[in-house]
């Protein structure tokens, strides 16, 4: 991972333990776009999130996102999960929930879509990767059948908010260095 100078220590830590909660914890991504009206709209979905903050997606032609896509480009994509076994909301700012603040890891950025190859070869990347870890339910494509059937979509990071990853109800706004 890319590190300016002048990173300090806790943000360091908590990108590092962020990364890894998305790549082993988090599961399931929610995707939010602008509908034609520019309203948000949300979708629980597979999303890949790689050590420069930025997001591949590789999904169905038939969502509709892909054509909002098409007129705003600005996305959001988030993953949510159970507090850190570390964390403490000894403090609260306004209200005592008596719990502690969740894992929650959101980029903001904007989409791109991938070429035929790209797509092609993320696709593979992923699909690879998941067989190795035994997960086997999803359906095997050819490169033919995933530019018949998919489309690729990385999304550039603009800014990442990384909570419950520092000490109390510390939480990380920062721009990704690209």
């Amino acid at each position: 991972m890319f590190r300016p100078a002048g990173i300090d220590q806790p943000r360091e830590q908590a990108e590092l333990d962020a990364l890894a909660f998305v790549k082993t914890e988090a599961g399931f991504a929610q995707v939010t776009t602008l509908d034609r009206n520019g309203y948000p709209v949300t979708r629980t979905m597979t999303a890949f999130l790689s050590d420069d903050w930025s997001v591949a997606l590789v999904q169905r032609r038939s969502h509709e996102r892909l054509h909002q896509w098409q007129t705003n480009r600005r996305t959001q994509v988030s993953w949510l999960g159970s507090p850190s076994p570390k964390a403490s909301n000894d403090r609260p700012h306004v209200f005592d929930l008596g719990l502690p603040p969740p894992r929650f890891v959101s980029v903001r950025g904007t989409a791109e879509f991938m070429s035929d190859q790209w797509t092609v070869a993320c696709y593979q990347k992923h699909l690879e990767q998941q067989r190795r870890d035994g997960h086997t339910k999803a359906p095997l494509r050819t490169s033919e059948q995933v530019l018949t059937d998919l489309v690729g979509v990385l999304i550039g990071p603009v800014k990442v908010r990384l909570e419950g990853f520092g000490s109390g109800a510390e939480s990380f706004t920062f721009a990704p260095q690209r």
